[in-house]
C-alpha cells in the first residue's frame, strides 16, 4: 500500500468512499444524501491537502489535512480520515492516521485538532487515543445521531 497525493484521476474512487462512509450518518456530519457536487468544497479543497491510500490502483481510503483555524491560528492541523469499508480492519486507519501525523510535522504543525469526534465512533476514538490524541472537550448532544437521537462529539487533540 502506498499513500500519495490525490490526483483529480482519483476523485471517482474517492467520491465512492466518502459516499459510502456518510451515507449511514454515524460518524460525519455531513448529511447522508450529500451530493457528489459537493466532493470538492468537503474533501478536495485548494486550502486542505488530500491523501490517499492506494494500492494496485485501488483507493482503499482517503484523508485530509489542513490548518485548523485561519491566520493566528494556522499551526495546528485538522484532519479527517476515511477507509473503504472492504478495507476495515486491515490497518489502513493506522496507516493513514500514521502517514498524517508525519506530514503535520513535515509541514511544522505543532498539533493536531479534531473537532468533531462523534462519542460513539469507538473505533475511531480507541485509535485516535492509541496515537496519543487526547479527549480535551465535550460537546454536549453535539451531533444528531441517526438511532440514538442527540450524543455527545469530542474535540481532540495531539501534540506534535
Amino acid at each position: 500500500m502506498k499513500i500519495r497525493k490525490a490526483f483529480k484521476s482519483d476523485h471517482d474512487q474517492i467520491w465512492n468512499i466518502f459516499s459510502e462512509v456518510i451515507k449511514t450518518g454515524d460518524t460525519y456530519v455531513f448529511y447522508p444524501n450529500t451530493p457528489k457536487a459537493k466532493l470538492k468544497r468537503l474533501w478536495l479543497a485548494d486550502d486542505m491537502t488530500t491523501f490517499v491510500a492506494e494500492e494496485n490502483g485501488r483507493i482503499l481510503g482517503t484523508y485530509i489535512i489542513k490548518p485548523n483555524q485561519i491566520d493566528l491560528g494556522n499551526h495546528i492541523a485538522n484532519c479527517g480520515y476515511m477507509v473503504s469499508s472492504n478495507e476495515k480492519g486491515k490497518g489502513v486507519g493506522k496507516q493513514l492516521c500514521e502517514h498524517s501525523i508525519q506530514f503535520a510535522k513535515e509541514k511544522g504543525f505543532i498539533g493536531i485538532q479534531f473537532n468533531v469526534v462523534i462519542s460513539t465512533n469507538k473505533v475511531a476514538i480507541g485509535l485516535w487515543k492509541k496515537y496519543g490524541f487526547q479527549i480535551i472537550g465535550v460537546t454536549p448532544k453535539g451531533f444528531r445521531h441517526p438511532n440514538l437521537g442527540l450524543v455527545d462529539t469530542y474535540i481532540m487533540f495531539k501534540e506534535l
